[in-house]
């Protein structure tokens, strides 16, 4: 039974507690409603989320009738062209590179190999007067061929020499016998060229050893993976002291692009794997090198040490590790608006309204990206034409005070209107969020022609490191992640350069055993491509 004789005998007073009862409960039914609200919104966004990644990734801005832009032309041979596309997941391509006019031609560097095609002596024979035809000319058609990699032995034949002289009055015979050139393992069984097939194979085309190990297996010779492996560590210290000059240049740079992201590192006895880290590290266009570095975890110490003497522009996520090396004063943080812009892309299923005006906004800033690189690309159209980097740095800087400044003021003041309107919780807020801690690094990139507007470079990097371990799947132990780190590095940076990766690990391999520490800058790859 309710306890009335607490309640007051006044009719007025009884209306007025009944008034605030009922505002009570409602207020409560609004908060719940929002918090429930909000949860949805949170779960409807985890659940897009989930299904974009295991249903393939959903581009944000692409519209099938972009491909009509390009003049895709199909070959006329009879296909099941959607079969095809729905295999390969991408409109049916046959030539990538046309010219005006006739078929495209394949490259000039590749050999030529002549197959002739004659009559034959019936054949050659007018059908008319049965007189014998002379040749005309000749019509000629490319066709591209593989001949499948093989393998070979190197026989290292070292000749000895005596003297004769001595031998016969029984003194020493004086033998000296040729030296061999210093090979990458000494006594070893692979050549530099096998070693870098082997390095380029798992860390540049992400096969893992075990389907090399078959494909020597096909031409007849075994080799094992834990060779293999042992190979890729005899390369890891062989070239460990040129990665690290790499490393040198790059924190010289002016700006530096940084990103990282998981290892599995094997943790026996556990049946799991232990999620250890790669930071990627990639220096300007005076120091073009892209250095990859191995920590055992996601500590701040790990980017705190490889960036110790370094000063200038760092360009990275938001991560919290990074605040260390900002509070120092050296070192200024530049944002990245692709993160910044992918929230808003992420919340566009629970506010649709918000995120489609912010990402025409952050469009905005991209057009004006896009026209600095239109009008850098018209000028250098010019024979003869080239554009000194800090008058490009200069343009883009101009483009950026004049149009990019007022579209950040309209963002800022669009983010300062709607942050305390949206739902708390919900992934519109947290998009806000992120946006306003990060306000003053995602405009220093206006104040520095040489800056980028995203960081997009330096997840690129890590593109190769994410698709690998979905084929190799972990790393062995620390130092195996240590000495992929090296590997990498020497790949991406020979990639940066249009390098063929292969060809420059042959090179390296065969000569850096005998190189002086001290000359070690002519394997760097914008000096080895001179």
């Amino acid at each position: 039974m309710p306890d009335t004789d607490r309640l007051p005998d006044d009719p007025k007073l009884l209306k007025e507690m009944i008034v605030q009862r009922d505002a009570a409960i409602e207020q409560i039914k609004q908060e719940a409603a929002q918090r429930i609200a909000a949860m949805e919104q949170k779960h409807q966004a985890e659940i897009a989320a989930v299904l974009r990644r295991f249903y393939g990734p959903r581009s944000e801005r692409f519209d099938p009738r972009q491909l009509l832009l390009f003049g895709v032309r199909v070959d006329t041979m009879p296909l099941d062209t959607p079969s095809i596309e729905e295999d390969a997941g991408q409109k049916l391509v046959t030539r990538r590179a046309r010219h005006k006019h006739g078929r495209t031609h394949l490259p000039e560097h590749l050999p030529r190999v002549p197959i002739e095609h004659d009559l034959s002596e019936d054949e050659k024979k007018c059908p008319c007067c049965g007189t014998t035809r002379h040749r005309i000319g000749q019509e000629v058609s490319e066709q591209l061929e593989c001949i499948p990699a093989s393998l070979k032995v190197l026989r290292h034949i070292r000749y000895k020499y005596a003297c004769r002289q001595c031998e016969s009055n029984a003194l020493n015979p004086q033998i000296e016998t040729a030296t061999k050139t210093p090979q990458p393992i000494e006594k070893g069984l692979p050549g530099p060229g096998l070693m870098a097939y082997v390095i380029t194979s798992k860390r540049g085309d992400h096969l893992p050893l075990y389907r090399l190990e078959h494909i020597f297996a096909r031409q007849g010779v075994e080799v094992a993976r834990s060779t293999m492996s042992a190979w890729e560590f005899a390369a890891g210290d062989l070239t460990r002291p040129l990665v690290q000059l790499m490393g040198q240049r790059v924190r010289q740079s002016a700006v530096v692009h940084t990103d990282d992201t998981r290892v599995p590192i094997q943790a026996p006895g556990t049946g799991r794997c232990r999620s250890g880290r790669l930071w990627a590290y990639l220096g300007d266009r005076d120091h073009p090198y892209t250095v990859y570095d191995y920590t055992p975890d996601r500590t701040r110490a790990g980017p705190s040490r490889w960036l110790d003497n370094f000063t200038g522009y760092l360009q990275a996520d938001a991560y919290g590790g990074y605040d260390g090396i900002y509070c120092k004063g050296t070192v200024i943080e530049v944002a990245c608006w692709a993160h910044g812009r992918r929230k808003y892309f992420d919340a566009k299923d629970t506010d649709a309204r918000r995120a489609a005006e912010m990402l025409a906004m952050v469009r905005e800033l991209y057009a004006v990206e896009h026209q600095a690189s239109e009008q850098f690309a018209a000028l250098a159209a010019a024979p003869g034409k080239t554009i000194p980097s800090d008058q490009a740095d200069a343009v883009r800087l101009a483009l950026r005070q004049e149009h990019s400044a007022p579209i950040l003021q309209r963002i800022k003041t669009w983010l300062d209107t709607e942050g305390p309107l949206v739902l708390p919780r919900s992934p519109m807020a947290a998009a806000i969020t992120y946006t306003l801690n990060q306000w003053d690094a995602l405009n220093v990139y206006t104040t520095r022609g040489f800056l980028a507007i995203d960081n997009n470079a330096a997840e690129r990097a890590m593109k190769r490191v994410a698709i690998g371990r979905k084929n190799w799947l972990f790393a062995g132990n620390d130092r195996a992640a240590a000495n992929a780190a090296i590997l990498y590095s020497l790949i991406a940076s020979a990639e940066r350069h249009g390098l063929d990766p292969q060809a420059y690990l042959t090179s390296v391999l065969a000569k850096i055993a005998s190189t002086p520490i001290t000359q070690l800058d002519q394997f760097l790859p914008d000096v080895w491509l001179c």
